[in-house]
C-alpha cells in the first residue's frame, strides 16, 4: 500500500485550528457574568477544554495535513517528554510542602514573619525577599513553593488579599529567576539565540531593571492601602497562638530552608536539593514525636491540620479553649475572630503531598499533549512563519518574538518550548538584519525570548508554570494575574524601549560579537 506523505498546512488552515482551539479553551475556562445577566463560559478546570482542543487539533491534523496517527502519537509523547523534569520537580515540591508544614517550618516562617513585617511594607518586602531567594537559587519554582507559601500566610495575617500577595511573590520569583546565572531558562535563551550567558544577563538589565523599579513602586503604593494606620495586633496574636498550639515553633524551623539555599548556592541540581530539604524536615518531625506513618502520610497526601480544623468547627468559646488545652485561652468576645483565623489557617496549611500535585500534573500533561500535536502537525510554525514575512524593522522583530512566545506559551504549554521554538525560528532573521553597517547582536533575541517566554508562562493557567504556581500558592492563575505586574509589564517595557531605540545592542559588521 502506497504511503501518502504528510502535507504542510496552509495559513488559513492553521489559523482556523488556532481560533477554534482558543474558542474551546476560553469558553470552557472563563466564567464572565455581564450586568445584563448573560454569562460567557463554563468556569471549568482547564483539563477537559484542553483535552477537547487536543482532540480537535489531532482530527484537523489528519484532515488538513494527512498526519498518520503514529506520528501524532509520537508528537504527543515528545511533547510530554520535554517537561518530565518539571513534573518530577512538582512532585518533589509536593512532598517538601507537606513535610515543611508538618515539621513546623512554614508555621515558623509565618510566626516570625508576622513579628517583622508590617502591612505597609509587606508587598515590597515580599517582592524583594522572593527576588533575592530566586536570584540565589536560580529557581522561581523553589521560591514560590517555599518562602512563597510562608509569605502567603503572613499576608493573610496582615489582611492582604491572597491574589495580591501571590502576584508580588511571583513577580519577585521570576525577576530573580530571570537574572540569575543559575537559572535554566537564563542559560537556555542565549544558547538558542547564539549569545553568551553574561552578555545576555547584561542585556536583560536594560528592560528588567526599569520594570522592577516600577513594580517596587507599585508594591509600596499598594502597601499603603493595607496599612490602616496600624496592624491588627489581636489578629496577629491569635494566628501566632493557634500555630504555636499545633506546631513546633522554634529557630530550628529555619534549617530546612537554609539547607535548600546552601545546596542551590553549591549548584546542586533542583531535585536533589528539594529532596534534601524535604528529608531534613521529615527527620525534624520524627524528633518532635510524630509517628513514621504520619510523616509518610504528609509526604504522600499532604498535611491536614487537626486542632486548628476542630477550632474552625467549634460551636462556642468554651469548646475552643478545651481544644487548645491551656496552650492559649481566649475570651468570649474573641470567638468570631478565633473562628475566622482558624478557618483561614486551615485552608492555608491543608496542602502539600505527592497526591496534592496530581491534578496539576494532569493539567500539565494534557496541555503538553495539545502542544505536541500542534508542533507535529505544523500549525503553529506556519502561523509564526507568516508573521515573520512582514517584519522589516527592529521593533517588528522584537514584537514578533514577544507575540510568538506568548502564543507558544498558550498553545504548547511549556516555557522551555516558548524559548526554543521562537528562538530557533527567529535566529536567522536576527542574524541577517543589518542597518547602517551594523548587525543586531544575538543578545537582543535572547533578551526578547526571556522578556516574554519566561515571564508570561506563569500567566497561562494550563502552562506548566501557571499550573504549578496556582497549585502551590493556592490561588487561581487568573486571580493573581492582574497583580503579577513584572510578568506582563516587562514585555511592554521591552517594546517601548525598542521603539525608542534604548538598549538595543548592535555589532559592527565583521565583528564576531559585542562584549
Amino acid at each position: 500500500m502506497e504511503h501518502t506523505a504528510a502535507r504542510t498546512p496552509s495559513f488559513g488552515q492553521a489559523l482556523f485550528v488556532l481560533l477554534v482551539d482558543a474558542a474551546i479553551i476560553s469558553y470552557g475556562v472563563l466564567d464572565i457574568h455581564f450586568e445584563s445577566g448573560a454569562v460567557f463560559g463554563l468556569g471549568l478546570s482547564a483539563h477537559i477544554p484542553l483535552f477537547l482542543a487536543a482532540v480537535f487539533t489531532a482530527v484537523m491534523g489528519a484532515v488538513f495535513v494527512g498526519k498518520p496517527w503514529r506520528e501524532v502519537e509520537e508528537g504527543m509523547i515528545n511533547g510530554i517528554t520535554v517537561a518530565l523534569q518539571a513534573v518530577l520537580i512538582l512532585l518533589a515540591v509536593g512532598g517538601l510542602v507537606g513535610a515543611w508544614i508538618q515539621s513546623g517550618v512554614v508555621p515558623t516562617l509565618i510566626y516570625y514573619g508576622l513579628n517583622l513585617l508590617s502591612p505597609q511594607y509587606f508587598l515590597l518586602a515580599a517582592l524583594l525577599i522572593c527576588s533575592i531567594v530566586s536570584l540565589s537559587t536560580g529557581s522561581s519554582w523553589s521560591t514560590s513553593g517555599t518562602v512563597g507559601i510562608a509569605l502567603m500566610g503572613i499576608g493573610a495575617g496582615l489582611g492582604v488579599p491572597a491574589p495580591v500577595t501571590a502576584g508580588f511573590v511571583i513577580s519577585g520569583a521570576y525577576f530573580g529567576d530571570k537574572i540569575s546565572p543559575l537559572s535554566d531558562t537564563t542559560n537556555l535563551a542565549p544558547a538558542v539565540a547564539g549569545s553568551d550567558l553574561f552578555s545576555h544577563i547584561r542585556a536583560m538589565l536594560w528592560t528588567t531593571g526599569p520594570t522592577m523599579l516600577i513594580v517596587a513602586g507599585i508594591a509600596y503604593y499598594m502597601g499603603t492601602g493595607y496599612s490602616g494606620g496600624q496592624m491588627d495586633a489581636s489578629r496577629i496574636s491569635i494566628i501566632q497562638q493557634m500555630m504555636s498550639s499545633e506546631f513546633s515553633i522554634s529557630i530550628y524551623g529555619f534549617l530546612p530552608p537554609l539547607l535548600v539555599l546552601v545546596l542551590a548556592a553549591m549548584k546542586v541540581p533542583a531535585i536533589p536539593g528539594i529532596v534534601a530539604g524535604m528529608l531534613l524536615a521529615a527527620v525534624m518531625a520524627l524528633f518532635q514525636g510524630t509517628s513514621i506513618p504520619d510523616v509518610m502520610g504528609a509526604l504522600y497526601s499532604g498535611y491536614s491540620p487537626s486542632m486548628i480544623a476542630e477550632v474552625a468547627e467549634a460551636g462556642d468559646i468554651v469548646s475552643v479553649n478545651e481544644l487548645l488545652k491551656g496552650a492559649a485561652v481566649f475570651s468570649a468576645d474573641a470567638f468570631e475572630s478565633v473562628k475566622e483565623v482558624a478557618g483561614m489557617l486551615n485552608g492555608l496549611l491543608e496542602r502539600g503531598g505527592l497526591t496534592g500535585m496530581l491534578e496539576t500534573v494532569a493539567l500539565i500533561l494534557v496541555a503538553l499533549v495539545l502542544g505536541g500535536i500542534m508542533e507535529t502537525c505544523g500549525f503553529l510554525e506556519v502561523l509564526l512563519s507568516r508573521l515573520m514575512r512582514s517584519v522589516k524593522t527592529v521593533f517588528g522583530l522584537v514584537a514578533s518574538v514577544i507575540v510568538s512566545c506568548v502564543f507558544t506559551n498558550m498553545f504548547l504549554g511549556d516555557q522551555y518550548l516558548s524559548l526554543v521554538m521562537p528562538g530557533r525560528m527567529f535566529r536567522p532573521a536576527f542574524g541577517k538584519f543589518e542597518k547602517d553597517g551594523k548587525k543586531l547582536d544575538p543578545r537582543l533575541l535572547s533578551r526578547s525570548l526571556e522578556d516574554s517566554g519566561t515571564l508570561t508562562s506563569v500567566l497561562v493557567p494550563w502552562n506548566t508554570c501557571g499550573a504549578y504556581n496556582s497549585g502551590v500558592l493556592g490561588v487561581p492563575t487568573l486571580s493573581y494575574l492582574p497583580y503579577a505586574f513584572l510578568n506582563y509589564l516587562n514585555p511592554l517595557v521591552a517594546l517601548l524601549m525598542t521603539r525608542l531605540g534604548i538598549g538595543v545592542p548592535w555589532i559592527e559588521t565583521g565583528e564576531k560579537k559585542a562584549g
